[in-house]
Order: structure tokens, then sequence, then C-alpha cells
């Protein structure tokens, strides 16, 4: 038999109230955070770094919050404070283990927030490991919460400072690169289309100019979400009724998590509203699946138009980044806005799963916060992402086909939408049904069919002048 003498154990004994439970001896988690661990084997998704991150937050805000209150001694609660903010910087993330499909309210993440910071806090003092002495993961560090309110405060903090530090900047970028793209192509006419069918002549730069206006409103509408998520249930506690923590304690944990993030955060004006209803977090992932959209329309124009290279529409080239078949060669695939597309379903997916969560509100608590956040911080990330990549990879190195644009105008039936102001709406079609029927364009039909003088029809079939509003009226 080998003998164990001097070995180090992979394991220590914890005990919660319902009884011992064996954890991992080098893990700051305790007894509730494994049995969260036991029971939730259901997949690999854990909490982003943002929501970690976020949980550090409110947990450092309380403990300051409780100190300014004299709740606290001032020796644990700045042990407390230490440790939070080493969760906050990301430095024990591989202790938050615990699966996103867990208890609806989040519970387990708390607890398992609540554990790594007084353990941590416990080492910082020189204590043993899962003593819970002299921090208590519930009775000081979870000192004034709950679980119920702490989780929702989570996701709107983690929510804003995506939003503000990842999502804002990226659109502003994709912006920028759209506008650019749209005053570099603004003397470029090409052929509109409506049903996929020639319609009248747009400027390039026009149809660029209408993406950087969806990047722009996308930007708009992300902004105004500081107001709904800045609302936070934290004070609420159980139920909203505040049970069990000092009545200026929410005010003050806020105020200083308000300092911590650069946000103007505010206390809820109704805690039953606040923790049993989700409605500001499916009320952003709305407005990200509405980017998406916009997202999608652009991806999927830019696919279109570099259509070819030979023998689809091909009025603009976008940069080749790879090699699009392994078996043709030669082959370029407009791969990043296929990325796009892809990212921008991804998006549209994860907005009904927390559309289906936020009617998960029963009575006074929602059951299903920890997927909602999941899916709304992965949202937040992938639109910034994509963003990002599609400027940078795409939309600054796209080249307009001159040529390709001109010679579709000038093939176009829909030229004789200005004929029609001049000579009337039946004589111009059947001027198209002509250039349809003999393969000669409009002009060619007009001339020799001498219908006005020849200056006169030059400035009527001149493209420019058809992108511009107002100047086609008869008699101008």
């Amino acid at each position: 038999m080998k003998s164990t003498a001097g070995k180090i154990p992979d394991s220590r004994i914890e005990r919660d109230s319902m009884g011992e439970i064996r954890v991992p001896a080098g893990a700051l988690y305790g007894a509730q955070t494994q049995r969260a661990v036991d029971n939730f084997p259901i997949s690999n998704l854990r909490f982003p770094r943002e929501f970690i991150r976020a949980m550090g937050l409110i947990k450092l805000s309380a403990a300051r919050a409780n100190m300014d209150l004299g709740l606290i001694d001032k020796k644990i609660g700045s042990a407390i404070v230490q440790s939070a903010q080493e969760v906050v910087d990301g430095n024990l993330d591989q202790h938050f283990v615990i699966d996103i499909f867990q208890t609806g309210s989040g519970t387990s993440t708390n607890m398992n927030a609540n554990e790594v910071i007084s353990n941590r806090a416990i080492q910082l003092l020189g204590g043993a490991v899962g003593s819970k002495k002299p921090v208590h993961p519930n009775d000081h560090v979870n000192m004034g919460q709950s679980s119920n309110d702490v989780i929702p405060t989570a996701i709107h903090v983690a929510a804003l400072e995506s939003i503000e530090n990842a999502l804002i900047p990226a659109l502003t970028k994709l912006r920028r690169a759209l506008a650019s793209k749209a005053k570099e192509f603004d003397y470029i006419v090409k052929i509109g289309r409506t049903h996929l069918q020639d319609a009248t002549p747009i400027r390039l730069g026009q149809e660029f100019g209408g993406y950087a206006r969806q990047a722009q409103l996308s930007i708009r509408r992300v902004e105004k979400l500081r107001e709904s998520l800045g609302e936070l249930p934290l004070g609420g506690t159980a139920v909203g009724t505040g049970i069990n923590t000092h009545p200026r304690f929410a005010a003050r944990a806020i105020q200083h998590l308000s300092k911590l993030t650069g946000f103007n955060l505010r206390q809820a004006e109704n805690h039953f509203e606040a923790q049993s209803a989700k409605d500001a977090i499916v009320e952003t992932s709305g407005i990200l699946k509405t980017i998406a959209v916009s997202f999608t329309k652009i991806a999927n124009d830019l696919r279109w138009l570099a259509s070819g290279p030979r023998c689809g529409i091909g009025e603009i080239r976008l940069p080749e980044t790879q090699p699009g078949s392994s078996i043709m060669p030669g082959k370029v695939n407009p791969v990043i806005a296929e990325s796009v597309l892809m990212a921008a379903a991804q998006v549209i997916g994860n907005d009904l799963t927390v559309t289906l969560g936020g009617q998960s509100g029963v009575f006074e608590l929602n059951v299903m916060m920890p997927v909602m956040a999941y899916n709304l911080l992965e949202s937040i990330r992938l639109l910034a992402t994509s963003a990002v990549n599609l400027a940078d990879r795409c939309i600054v190195g796209i080249q307009a086909n001159v040529e390709r644009c001109n010679e579709m105008v000038e093939k176009s039936l829909a030229m004789c939408t200005a004929l029609a102001p001049e000579i009337g709406y039946d004589a111009a079609a059947a001027i198209a049904k002509e250039s349809y029927e003999t393969g000669k364009t409009v002009r060619e039909i007009a001339m020799a069919k001498r219908i006005m003088p020849p200056k006169r029809l030059k400035e009527v079939l001149d493209p420019m002048r058809m992108t511009k509003p107002g100047i086609a009226a008869k008699g101008e």
C-alpha cells in the first residue's frame, strides 16, 4: 500500500445548511457553489467576463455602503473591497464555475461570488479558506442584498458597460467608414433596384449614405438605453420590499457604483416592477435585434452589389481576404459579409430567448435571468466585433466598378421614367417595351423616333440628373 504521508489533499470538506460536501482544495468557492456545479452539468456555457466584473463592482459597492452606514467592521469591509476588486480585475475568474443553465434567479452565481470574495478576504486576513471566519459569505459579503436584486443589477451594469465601451465605439467606426465611402462614391451613378428589378438611377454614394445612416441610427438607439438600464433593482432584496436591508443602503451602494462605472445609475422607482419584470432587458435585446437587422441589410447589399466577378452585378469590388473554394481555383467569396450575416442571425435568435425569458416573470421574480444575461451580453459582443471587422476588413477596401455602373445604367429600361413627364406615361412605356424586345437602349430608340430635340433628350436622359430631386419636372 502506497504511503500518503506528506501529500497535499486534493479536496476539503465544506458545510452549508444541507450538510457536508467536498470542494476542490484550491477552490476559493464553497459548498453552495459546489452543489450547483454538481446539480447543473448542462453545458460548457459560463457567465462572461463582463458579468463577473459587474458582480465584483456590486459587491465592492455594497461593502463600502455597509461600512459607510456602520454596519460592518472596517477591517472586514476593507478585505471584502480588496477581494471584490480582484474579481473586477479578472484575477479570480477561474473560480466562477457555474453553468448558465442553473437556478432561474441566478442564486448559485450570487453565492459563487459571495463565497469567492469571502474566502479571498479570509486569505488576506490570514484565516483558513472555507472557515467562513472572519468573513462570512452571507452575513458580510451579501449584507443588504439578495440574489433577486443583485443578479438583475449585474445584468444592467454589464450591459451598460459593454454598450458604452464596445458597441458604441464599434458602431461609430462602422458609420465613419460607410460615410467615407458615401463621399468617395458620390459622383458615380448606377442603376437603382426595387423588387430585384431595374429602377431609376441612383448614385453609389447615396446607397452608401443610406448604410451610414443606418449605423448612425443604431448608435442613437443604444444611447437611449442608458435611461432604462440605468435604473437598478438593488435594494429590493427578496421580493421588492427591501427586507433585511438598511433603508439607506441601496442609495449609498448605487452612489458608489455610479462612481466606479461613470454612469448615471439610480435606484428603481418601483422595486416590485424592477424585480418581477425584466422589461428593460427585453427592450435592450429588441434594439440589438434591430441593429442586427440593419447589419443584415448592409451585408446582403454588399454581397449582391459585388456578385460576379463576371456573371453577376459587379458594381463594386470587395477586398479579397481569402481563397473561396477548395475545388474552384481563383474563386473569392464575400466572407466578411457572410460572417456578419451569421452573427446577426445569432443576435436575432438570442432576442427570442430573451423575449421568452422576459415572459417568465411570475409574481415577484423572473426565473430565467441567467440565460437572459448570457444571450444579451453575447449579442452586444457579436454586434461590436462584427461592426469593427466589417469596417476594417471590408468597407474601407471597397472599390467601385465605374465602367460596370455606367454600362448598367445605359442598358436599363427604367431610363424611360425620365421621359414620362415629357411624352406621357404610355408613350414612354412603349419605348421601354421596344427596348426590351429589340435589345436597343432607350436612348437609341428615342433618338431614332426623334421624340424631342437631341439637346433636350440628352438633358432628360442624363443619369446624374435623375439622382437629384425635383429637376425632372416638365418645363424646368
